[in-house]
């Protein structure tokens, strides 16, 4: 179908119905629910993530990146700390999340503060990646204009025959971030578009539960 016709493009969603009383009081309980649902489903990388920025001047910037701890303290993800989204994530202190599960037509938004990882929870997840895994993350100056492909590969040919898997360390300018959040919401599609949308928002004395219109 051509770009002229994308209007024409419909999907109804009858796979599922969310209600009130199937929401658990905890958002982070009612994740790790969706989130075991997805992975039943064989849904592809159910850990992916569009992560949402802004500049100081309200400008926002997308990308996917990959969930790698999830509990009551936090979302975790990795990335370059020079990275454009590292920037935006040092001058507001705040992201978005979307996971978007489209087998099982469920979507889930978080939002919230976002704080670097320790070092040491950076350092540990650093040795567990695959060893050119690891080469990738040290010689990429992510995010920066480079000359061409021929400048990332020959400094990955460069450090896989010069360093030893065991003494490979992370690099500073590489870590982890938490996002804490403040607001979850949940959605599954329904018909006619009149999907269940339900939001959690933190509270000085707990999290508060409101349906939201589709």
């Amino acid at each position: 179908m051509a770009l002229d016709e994308l209007s024409k493009f419909r999907e109804e969603y009858r796979n599922g119905s969310l209600s009130v009383q199937e929401m658990n009081h905890n958002p982070f309980a009612m994740f790790a629910r969706w989130f075991q649902d997805a992975v039943s489903a064989s849904v592809r990388e159910p850990n992916a993530m569009s992560l949402a920025t802004a500049t100081p001047d309200g400008r926002p910037s997308v990308r996917m990146v990959l969930l790698k701890n999830a509990d009551e303290q936090g979302f975790v993800f990795y990335t370059n700390y020079n990275s454009r989204k590292a920037g935006e994530i040092s001058d507001s202190g705040f992201a978005s999340v979307l996971f978007f599960w489209q087998e099982l037509e469920r979507q889930v938004r978080i939002e919230g503060k976002v704080e670097k990882v320790s070092a040491e929870e950076s350092d540990a997840y650093f040795s567990e990646r695959p060893f050119e895994s690891r080469i990738g993350a040290i010689i990429s100056p992510q995010s920066q204009v480079i000359p061409g492909r021929e400048f990332i590969e020959r400094g990955m040919d460069a450090l896989r025959s010069s360093s030893s898997e065991f003494l490979l360390k992370r690099p500073e300018y590489w870590g982890g971030y938490r996002i804490i959040p403040e607001t979850f919401e949940f959605w599954q599609g329904r018909e006619n578009r009149l999907h269940d949308r339900f939001q959690y928002k933190r509270m000085p004395n707990g999290w508060v539960i409101h349906r939201l219109a589709p």
